[in-house]
């Protein structure tokens, strides 16, 4: 099961695609492209293509400018409308001719009527710019609210690529790596929601140009891309190869540069050669002085290679870790926004998890305080995703009340 893959709920007969890979047991599912579920892997199914070819349930094919309809599965309760038919004209209403019927049509009357620019008589339409090269991220809508990122190669090499999001709760995590060829685009290498747009992560690509048997190599392009609603809309145009209209943001605005044959053949700087060894021998005034104490001291930097500092131990947490600012900090004189603070206070606490793993510790008690609930369910988040605890509750209610919450480790 991959991302981009349409399934069918066993519980019903609801339809969706895979926008997101949560973890080994767990997907994220846009329900008729509109909004979206956790769904355990075993309770969907992938829909085999030829299902579709073999009961007749095609989805429509959405060309270039046409705007998705809100239902997914509208071609298996609307069957009115096939994939090929012309769209019947509204009752009363002559049907509109097409622009090509049209600059025909006035061509073959002779009627003097001025063509638009850039149109050659007997074309389909007007002549597209040429499309910009390079690397660009697209995201295409999938319906009104769900957007495919989509990487699009406009060049003529072939590209290895990773993709990878960051988000505030975790700084990096590999989502896609591959190698996309020349003139081509990616499947969907996630989805994202426009009603979550002011939490979207931001993407970052990795990405290197390469040709076979070519003569050149060249350097990593690495590209982070984060979403501003002031340049996001505007962002909207034709998207090369695919030939349908997206957010598109090129990545390589700087091209890769070529590395010269010279500096790969560089090679790294050899070690400053040892002092020349003396003679054997027993040089007599100098073990005199070794002897009595009148040696000169060593140089500083050898003695600190020669005895390294031992690693610190790791210190277990106590069983009852509180996450209150005032525990954390009890001299703090800063006044810290409220963003800040759980920052603070979601560092301490995977600080103290990791710690209480470490040395093995079977149970530890977080102390977190009611509030408004936000602290509280970011740790059940994190913990409900961590392998490596056995279970997590609400500790002792008569004397933490709901502010508290037990955890036993594995």
């Amino acid at each position: 099961m991959n991302v981009g893959d349409r399934v069918r709920l066993l519980t019903g007969t609801e339809e969706g695609i895979v926008t997101r890979l949560l973890d080994s047991e767990l997907v994220e599912v846009a329900i008729d492209n509109d909004f979206t579920i956790p769904v355990l892997r075993r309770e969907v199914v992938v829909v085999a293509q030829e299902e579709g070819k073999n009961f007749d349930r095609a989805a429509p094919d959405l060309g270039p400018g046409q705007a998705p309809g809100r239902n997914a599965n509208a071609s298996k309760k609307d069957k009115s409308k096939r994939p090929g038919q012309p769209a019947a004209a509204a009752p009363g209403r002559p049907a509109q001719p097409s622009l090509q019927e049209a600059l025909a049509a006035a061509a073959s009357s002779g009627a003097g009527i001025a063509k638009p620019a850039g149109i050659v008589p007997g074309t389909a339409g007007a002549k597209q710019p040429a499309a910009a090269k390079g690397l660009f991220l697209a995201l295409v809508h999938q319906s009104p609210e769900l957007l495919a990122v989509t990487l699009i190669n406009n060049t003529e090499a072939d590209v290895l690529y990773t993709y990878g999001e960051e988000t505030s709760a975790r700084p990096y995590r590999a989502l896609a790596a591959d190698k996309l060829g020349p003139k081509a685009s990616t499947k969907p290498l996630s989805f994202l929601h426009l009603k979550d747009f002011e939490t979207w992560p931001a993407v970052v690509f990795q990405l290197l140009p390469t040709r076979l048997n070519g003569d050149a190599a060249y350097e990593l392009l690495t590209k982070r891309q984060a979403f501003k609603a002031s340049t996001f809309y505007s962002s909207l145009k034709p998207a090369p190869v695919i030939g349908k209209e997206a957010y598109l943001f090129q990545l390589d605005e700087k091209a890769a540069a070529a590395i010269a044959p010279e500096k790969l053949a560089e090679e790294a700087p050899s070690p400053a050669p040892a002092a020349q060894a003396k003679p054997a021998g027993v040089d007599a005034a100098a073990l005199k002085a070794q002897l009595s104490g009148d040696a000169p001291a060593k140089p500083a930097a050898v003695v600190a290679a020669a005895a390294p500092a031992p690693a610190a131990p790791v210190v277990a947490p106590p069983h009852e870790f509180d996450l209150h600012l005032e525990a954390l900090r009890p001299d703090n004189k800063e006044d810290l926004s409220n963003t800040a603070i759980l920052r603070l206070q979601l560092d301490a606490f995977e600080d103290a998890l990791s710690r209480a793993l470490a040395t093995n510790m079977h149970e530890i008690v977080f102390i977190h305080g009611m509030g408004n609930g936000v602290l509280r369910k970011e740790i059940h988040r994190q913990l409900s995703r961590n392998k490596d605890i056995k279970f997590f509750e609400d500790a002792r209610k008569e004397k933490f009340g709901f502010g508290a919450t037990l955890v036993r480790l594995k």
